[in-house]
């Protein structure tokens, strides 16, 4: 009997408990089971890491894809994958654009189409180093008036005061030397600093702009005198 009214005294308790839990309200009983707030933070924090590696991933493939692609079409020669690489913004590939057609330019003629090219784009395309290094060394072989012209013009495009700095004193040396005919000495004076002036203010007023302008003196000077000669 006692035993009896034990077990039935524990099953009552039992029962009122379990009335009692479901009677709490519904935002008490998920709390008991949900995690700790630091702990649902941190693993946010994980997923949120997770996604933005996986998307910056995802950004770096595309867009090495996209390099190669213009790559390969400059590789074979098709000059408006360099206005699709200037309309990305990205100087660096635009280089690699361009050097890559400059390579692919293994004549004469070819490398003044893609300077051409250049020169009539609405694109505002830009002249590189590799570019005007290699122009300088097709005006070599075939200098006169116009070609030095052009050659001294796409020196000064480069902006790069070593660059023209270089292209005047190749020029004054072939003139010089009777390499080149047909133009007067007040005429590549001329010439020489007039396009000095496309250079930007940066690489005029730079320690190479400074070396530059002493150059450009020291030229004048000589042409004055072989005029006078």
């Amino acid at each position: 009997m006692v035993t009896f009214l034990i077990t039935s005294f524990l099953l009552l308790a039992g029962i009122t408990y379990v009335i009692y839990l479901w009677q709490r309200p519904s935002s008490d009983r998920e709390a008991e089971y949900s995690l700790p707030p630091h702990a649902v933070g941190l693993f946010g924090e994980k997923a949120l890491k997770e996604a933005a590696a996986w998307e910056l991933a995802s950004g770096e493939t595309l867009a090495d894809e996209q390099r190669q692609a213009l790559l390969s079409r400059a590789a074979t020669g098709d000059k408006k994958a360099l206005d699709d690489a200037s309309a990305k913004g990205d100087a660096a590939l635009y280089d690699e654009v361009l050097n890559a057609l400059v390579e692919q330019a293994d004549t004469d003629a070819s490398l003044l189409a893609l300077v051409s090219y250049i020169a009539r784009s609405d694109a505002h395309l830009r002249v590189n180093n590799r570019l005007a290094e290699k122009f300088i060394e097709s005006w070599k072989q075939t200098p006169d008036r116009n070609s030095t012209a052009k050659m001294l013009h796409i020196a000064a495009l480069a902006d790069d005061a070593n660059i023209y700095h270089t292209a005047i004193e190749t020029a004054y040396q072939f003139w010089r030397d009777q390499k080149l005919t047909g133009i007067l000495a007040d005429e590549l004076r001329q010439l020489m600093e007039s396009e000095f002036w496309i250079l930007s203010p940066a690489q005029r007023n730079s320690g190479a702009g400074f070396l530059l302008k002493r150059k450009l003196a020291h030229l004048r000077r000589k042409l004055a005198a072989e005029r006078d000669s």
